[in-house]
């Protein structure tokens, strides 16, 4: 488990806006090097657009 900031959530959100899901993963990776396998960087990324898209509504 690990905590993301602002700043750090609003790179993961326009790395997906710029090239999708993987695109966000290599950029959760970049930020987060403790993450040692893209399907957990997968599911990380699936839940901080979940819980953006959520603070939308």
């Amino acid at each position: 488990m690990f905590m993301i900031s602002e700043t750090e959530t609003a790179a993961v959100l326009a790395a997906y806006q710029r090239g999708g899901e993987w695109a966000a993963v290599a950029e959760l990776r970049r930020l987060f090097a403790g993450l040692q396998d893209n399907t957990t960087a997968l599911k990380a990324v699936r839940m901080i657009l979940s819980r953006s898209s959520a603070q939308e509504r």
